[in-house]
């Protein structure tokens, strides 16, 4: 978990061309734009303001980066990706930002893992759906591997939380092509469930990342 405890900021485009160049593993957080994603992203990071979280949901509009790793040579990066489905926001910039996080998340050449952070206690929306039909083909074969996070399972008991998990499973089986990699599990940045286990995967992803980066370098 202390890998994450080092991440910062490090930049905001409002385009792709504004990004880095693709290098470094990236793991992207989508979800709704009430589903605890900024939370969840300062609570693995171990940082109260490091995802800004707006007090008027669907603000923010930018893709955030942000470096982990040593500071002499970050090892990969996070990004926080503009969250959807919220409606007080004007029609036309809504769209322009919904199809700026489409493309990267169909192209960008570094991403490794989408983490798609929904409410427990509503499960996946039409929204959510919409989203993973979007990443499939980047799921199909492993390229890019998908955890989704069901936040705020403090406030299930523990039947309705495991509930919550094997419904989420269920409509997860019509993405889970052969060879992709699709993961759910229950987290709360309140009482930490799945903290540990959230950590761990994505300093996997991380790894996995580097391996690609340096099978393209030496190709």
């Amino acid at each position: 978990m202390a890998w994450l405890h080092s991440a910062r900021f490090l930049t905001t485009a409002s385009r792709l061309d504004q990004l880095p160049a693709p290098g470094l593993p990236e793991i992207a957080f989508v979800g709704r734009s009430n589903a605890g994603k900024s939370t969840a992203i300062n609570t693995l990071a171990q940082h109260k303001r490091l995802a800004f979280s707006s007090r008027t949901p669907g603000r923010t509009q930018h893709i955030n980066l942000f470096e982990v790793g040593p500071k002499d040579g970050a090892d990969a990066l996070l990004a926080d990706l503009p969250g959807y489905g919220y409606a007080a926001v004007e029609r036309s910039a809504k769209l322009r930002w919904q199809r700026v996080m489409a493309d990267y998340l169909r192209e960008r050449e570094s991403l490794v893992g989408v983490v798609l952070l929904a409410d427990a206690r509503l499960g996946l929306t039409e929204l959510d759906e919409r989203l993973l039909q979007l990443v499939a083909p980047r799921l199909a074969g492993g390229a890019v591997r998908l955890l989704v996070l069901l936040t705020k399972a403090d406030k299930l008991n523990r039947r309705d939380g495991l509930l919550a998990l094997k419904r989420c499973e269920e409509a997860l089986a019509d993405h889970a092509d052969e060879g992709a990699e699709i993961g759910v599990s229950l987290f709360s940045a309140l009482s930490r469930e799945g903290l540990a286990d959230v950590a761990e995967v994505l300093h996997g992803w991380r790894d996995v990342g580097d391996v690609v980066a340096g099978a393209e370098v030496a190709a």
